[in-house]
């Protein structure tokens, strides 16, 4: 088995300041390609510490990636780590200087004299060229290991990695296959009722499945080598056991319906109460549903605190219905407001329309609330969409009012 390590450096990575994503992501990416990592470190800015983190890691692994630190500000140590590790001293790459200079004319700019330390590489290391950014990478052979030094922002991270990194790895061991990666992305279901429902399925040699939960959503992954019958098949059971919970295949919420309202050609109205704009924000976050959505709103409700739920539960029809009158919209979209940890929702069409009261079962932040609330209006939308039942099955929610019927035609667009 190949053992591959990624050491992140930088304080800020090391005291929480900010979430280490290049780590999660190249974890994620080696395994899809069939390369898995074995061991992952952090480490601060200090220079000795990193230096003996890579004379470590370069007995133990066939690769080491090491990320961040080639700044050109004093808190960038990681070149001199690296010299310091391999025993050997740091020349200037003129190449470098050349192509930074470069980068800098196409900006009108002049170089600043700082950004000569980023050409400053360990004695016979091999450049890693960045296309995007100011800081290079390089790569060295120590002891067992091949070590590329790689930038800490993310979008000149990730580029190295595919386009120069993976190559060299691929290289080095062509033996290694990818796997190709099925995703399915689910709400209303538990991790371990999914695993639960997944505990007959068989799995092929080098087929595996994996999980990956972030409110509200659990998205579920067949890492396959290959993508015909077997794979095909063993993704079909898994659908079928997953049901009408799959809001997305290899897709989440949001760009499946995207695609749903520009195939059915749906503009939507909404008021929002208890999401207080999360439902509009999120459909904004894709630029291709911006026109479908012809009116948006945000109403600040108290309710007193006794209103029963038959007082919410009207309110929300009362809603509906003058939301089926607004010009140009095919479907309206109502959240009401939060009372007694719990929430009317509603969908209403130019014929028929569906409410139901729903109350968690757990506490939740208020951010995370918004976030599901939102997550059920809009899987009701995706449910009309796709044709299938509205009301849904959510473990995480007790639905205490339910109903549909037809809309009241007494009312008309203008």
């Amino acid at each position: 088995m190949i053992e591959i390590t990624m050491i992140s450096t930088g304080e800020e990575v090391l005291l929480g300041d900010i979430t280490d994503t290049n780590a999660a992501w190249l974890s994620r990416y080696l395994f899809e390609q069939g390369l898995t990592m074995t061991r992952r470190v952090t480490v601060g800015d200090h220079c000795e510490r990193l230096a003996k983190e890579i004379e470590s890691c370069s007995l133990n692994s066939d690769i080491v990636i090491v990320n961040g630190g080639l700044g050109p500000t004093s808190d960038d140590l990681t070149a001199v780590a690296a010299a310091m590790a391999a025993n050997v001293g740091l020349e200037q790459s003129d190449h470098w200087v050349a192509e930074m200079k470069a980068k800098y004319e196409k900006l009108n700019r002049e170089m600043p004299a700082a950004n000569l330390k980023q050409a400053m590489l360990p004695e016979g290391a091999e450049l890693i060229d960045n296309p995007v950014g100011t800081a290079c990478g390089f790569a060295i052979k120590l002891n067992r290991s091949w070590i590329f030094f790689t930038p800490g922002v993310p979008s000149e991270f990730k580029i190295m990695v595919k386009d120069q990194i993976l190559p060299r790895l691929q290289a080095k061991y062509p033996a290694n296959q990818s796997l190709h990666c099925f995703r399915l992305f689910t709400y209303g279901l538990s991790e371990s009722s999914i695993s639960d429902a997944f505990q007959h399925l068989t799995l092929p040699q080098g087929y595996e499945i994996g999980y990956r939960s972030s409110l509200p959503f659990i998205e579920v992954k067949l890492f396959a080598p290959e993508q015909g019958n077997t794979a095909l098949t063993l993704l079909a059971e898994m659908e079928t056991l997953l049901g009408d919970n799959i809001v997305g295949k290899q897709v989440g919420l949001i760009d499946n319906l995207a695609s749903m309202l520009i195939q059915h050609n749906k503009k939507l109205a909404i008021v929002e109460q208890s999401t207080g704009g999360f439902v509009v924000n999120w459909l904004n976050q894709q630029p291709a549903l911006s026109e479908y959505v012809v009116s948006a709103s945000v109403q600040n409700t108290v309710v007193d605190t006794k209103t029963d739920m038959d007082a919410l539960v009207k309110a929300a029809s009362d809603q509906l219905q003058r939301l089926s009158l607004i010009p140009n919209s095919q479907i309206g979209l109502f959240s009401g407001a939060l009372h007694d940890g719990a929430v009317t929702v509603g969908l209403i069409t130019d014929e028929e329309k569906w409410i139901q009261h729903v109350q968690f079962k757990r506490v939740y932040s208020h951010d995370d609330q918004r976030w599901v609330i939102s997550t059920v209006l809009l899987d009701m939308l995706r449910r009309y969409l796709q044709g299938v039942a509205i009301f849904g099955h959510y473990e995480s929610l007790n639905r205490l009012f339910e109903n549909h019927s037809l809309k009241l035609m007494n009312l008309q667009k203008r």
